[in-house]
Formats: C-alpha cells, sequence, structure tokens
C-alpha cells in the first residue's frame, strides 16, 4: 500500500482499535481510494449528495476495507458486506459472515473506525461547530435531566457538553444497530459521565441484555464516543 496513507491508529480500548481517517479534500486520495471499492460501492459513492460526502465514503470504506482485511489475514477482494434490518453492516469473507466487528463514523474532515472481535460495537464523531440549533436538537435528542444540565452552562462549556453528550447516544445507538428507530431522548447517559468519569457501564432501560461499556474519548478536535458490548461476539 503506498506510504500516503490516509488512516492511522489513533486509540485502543480493550480488544478494540481505532483508526483516525484524514477527512481533508484531496482528489488525489479519492481517486486511489475509489479503485480499492467493488462495483456496488462505487456505485453507492457516485450516488453520495455531495462532494464532501462522496470524499468522506470513498476514504472510509477504502481504509475499512483495508483494515479488515489485515486484521483477518484474508485479500481485500474477498471482502463484501451485507446489512442487519436497520442498515447496521457486517462483514462477510468467504461467503460467511466474518466474527470481526466494526463501526464508522465521520463528521467534516475527520473519520473514525472501529474494529474488534465482537458485533454490538459503535463509534462516534461529531466535529463540534456553533452552527447549531442547540436549544431545539436539545428538545428532541435529550433527556430531561441532560436538558437541565445544558442549561447550567453556557458558552464552549455548553459546546463541549453538548456534543460529549450526542456522541456518546450516537454511539450507544449504533452499537445495538437500531439507529433512530430508539429514540435518544428515552434514555440518558449515566451520572458517572458527568463526576469526571471517561468510561461507565451503561443498560437500556427494559433492556435485559448485558450492559454495554460506553467510553467517552473526546479531545481538542472534535468529540467521540465508544460503545461496546464486552464478551459479545459474532456466532
Amino acid at each position: 500500500m503506498t506510504a500516503d496513507r490516509w488512516w492511522s491508529p489513533w486509540c485502543s480500548v480493550d480488544d478494540t482499535t481505532i483508526l483516525h481517517v484524514d477527512l481533508a479534500l484531496s482528489p488525489e486520495r479519492e481517486e486511489q481510494a475509489v479503485t480499492l471499492l467493488d462495483e456496488a460501492e462505487r456505485a453507492r459513492w457516485k450516488r453520495s449528495r455531495s462532494r464532501q460526502a462522496r470524499h468522506a465514503f470513498a476514504l472510509c470504506r477504502a481504509a475499512l476495507r483495508i483494515n479488515l482485511a489485515a486484521h483477518a489475514g484474508c485479500d481485500a477482494d474477498d471482502l463484501s458486506f451485507g446489512h442487519l434490518d436497520h442498515g447496521k453492516p457486517f462483514a462477510i469473507m468467504g461467503g460467511r459472515r466474518s466474527g470481526i466487528g466494526f463501526n464508522v463514523s465521520h463528521s467534516g474532515c475527520h473519520g473514525l473506525i472501529a474494529i474488534g472481535g465482537h458485533d454490538d460495537l459503535g463509534v462516534d464523531v461529531e466535529e463540534r461547530s456553533l452552527h447549531r440549533d442547540f436549544d431545539g436538537l436539545a428538545g428532541r435528542v435529550f433527556g430531561p435531566q441532560e436538558r437541565q444540565r445544558l442549561a447550567h452552562v453556557s458558552g464552549t462549556a455548553r459546546l463541549h457538553l453538548f456534543y460529549r453528550l450526542w456522541t456518546m447516544k450516537e454511539a450507544l445507538l449504533k452499537a445495538i444497530g437500531t439507529g433512530l428507530s430508539l429514540g435518544p431522548s428515552r434514555f440518558e447517559i449515566p451520572d458517572a459521565m458527568f463526576d469526571g468519569g471517561r468510561a461507565c457501564l451503561f443498560r437500556f432501560p427494559h433492556d435485559p441484555s448485558p450492559p454495554l461499556r460506553l467510553f467517552d474519548l473526546g479531545e481538542e478536535r472534535f468529540a467521540a464516543a465508544l460503545a461496546r458490548r464486552p464478551g459479545a461476539h459474532v456466532p
């Protein structure tokens, strides 16, 4: 693979590796990435609504292909993807569903790819932007206590808290694969994450499944979070 890689290791959480994808616009990188996609992926790339969306899809999917194949010890050409009921993708290798879990997120110039040995895995990244309807969005995606916490901070602190909550909720929903079919305002981030905590156990209300492990991975460049179910492996 060329030395001009657009992805690099970012961090590890237990058995999960998280890669950072540099999504700064680069026609050269996009052209190279598209050559690594299969026919269906190239068709999806062409259908993307904007230049940035096309660029992000090509670079993230190509990086995912290369790293999943390396993780599994197979050729990237032998890799394809299927989808669960709510659209969450899974890897197919040699005609069978792979035991390697993954999840992808991108925002602005940043992408994150999480790869681990379990299927209940979700990652989310968001560039923090002041140009958001914070009050309107908070009313739709946050619970009463979360909205109360936001009401008691302002300025940069409010900006960071908003995106911190948002990414943790998104990561949790992506881990269980339901997307927004489960309303994010119907559950709240545990208090432990507001007392200096960066990780906690989380269980969805009325869900008897084993708890998820939630991690706040935010840093100066962006807000980010990871959710995974310890010990949950693909059959």
